[in-house]
């Protein structure tokens, strides 16, 4: 059955309540949550501002390598250069939520979750600053472009304002590097029509060097605002040989996004001295603890 933009959001809002009145009861932390929601049903008009402001932010913020080359961040600096992630395929919506609940009080850059959660996630984190990112042909890119193009403008319509898509990589080992490119710019356009960020998977753990060069080349010409690493649902992570690969490559003025295996602060710092202006990760609480012991 087709259900239609107003029952979807009236099941989102009805989710949305059993959720929060469940982490209430089992957490016994009622009044965030509460001014959480209350944030949320106050902000309505600056909706589209914020995504707008959001873009222009991150845009100018976060294209900066080796942002720690010679100061100490503060772990609240350092909070902006994480996107808090969840893309288990078996997140609650319970999960979800306390997700959105620790971006909110860390201040994370974004929360990245898969599609099927964006608009859970903008409805929560309404007003709050935190960007919604959400994957797109993921984790295999093995998706037709007119498919990838839609899953972005679903995306975008139901809140995301970051899109991490994942290249064709069957594509760009047989050297079909039209189809890589197109593909990419075509998923740039979707974004950039709406204001938000498009950043480029290209799963450098199943590449040479020299492929890896090659993906980032062709991002950086299908006019993407980020490279990224890792899918962290392949055979390897982040690593700093590939960060500082793919700065060389893209130079100072794109964004790269490591991902995949930062589980610590020490982690965090030496990608973002490797060249990396944002971090995905799952354990971003813990690295934020780490940041706060070693100030």
């Amino acid at each position: 059955m087709q259900l239609d933009p107003k029952t979807i959001d009236s099941l989102v809002e009805e989710i949305t309540k059993q959720v929060l009145a469940a982490l209430n009861e089992q957490s016994g932390r009622s009044g965030g949550l509460q001014r959480a929601t209350d944030t949320a049903s106050s902000c309505q008009q600056c909706e589209e501002k914020g995504a707008q402001r959001l873009s222009k932010t991150i845009r100018d913020d976060t294209r900066r390598p080796g942002i720690l080359s010679d100061v100490q961040v503060t772990p609240q600096e350092l909070a902006r250069y994480i996107d808090h992630t969840l893309l288990k395929p078996d997140a609650t919506y319970a999960q979800i939520a306390q997700l959105c609940e620790e971006a909110r009080q860390y201040g994370f850059a974004t929360v990245c979750v898969n599609p099927v959660h964006v608009r859970l996630c903008a409805q929560l984190l309404r007003g709050s600053g935190v960007g919604v990112c959400s994957v797109v042909g993921f984790p295999l890119g093995a998706t037709p472009t007119n498919v990838k193009c839609y899953e972005t403008q679903q995306a975008i319509n139901d809140g995301a304002t970051e899109i991490d898509m994942v290249i064709h990589i069957g594509a760009l080992k047989s050297k079909d590097y039209d189809l890589v490119r197109e593909d990419i710019a075509a998923v740039v356009r979707t974004c950039h029509n709406h204001g938000a960020i498009c950043k480029v998977i290209i799963e450098a753990a199943l590449l040479t060097d020299d492929e890896k060069i090659k993906a980032c080349q062709l991002a950086k010409e299908a006019g993407a605002d980020y490279v990224k690493t890792s899918t962290g649902f392949g055979p390897g992570g982040a690593t700093l040989h590939d960060v500082m690969l793919m700065r060389q490559t893209v130079g100072p003025d794109m964004g790269i996004k490591a991902a995949g295996g930062i589980r610590t602060y020490q982690d965090a710092v030496a990608m973002l001295k490797a060249g990396a202006t944002r971090i995905g990760a799952s354990a971003s609480l813990k690295i934020i603890e780490g940041a706060r012991s070693a100030s």
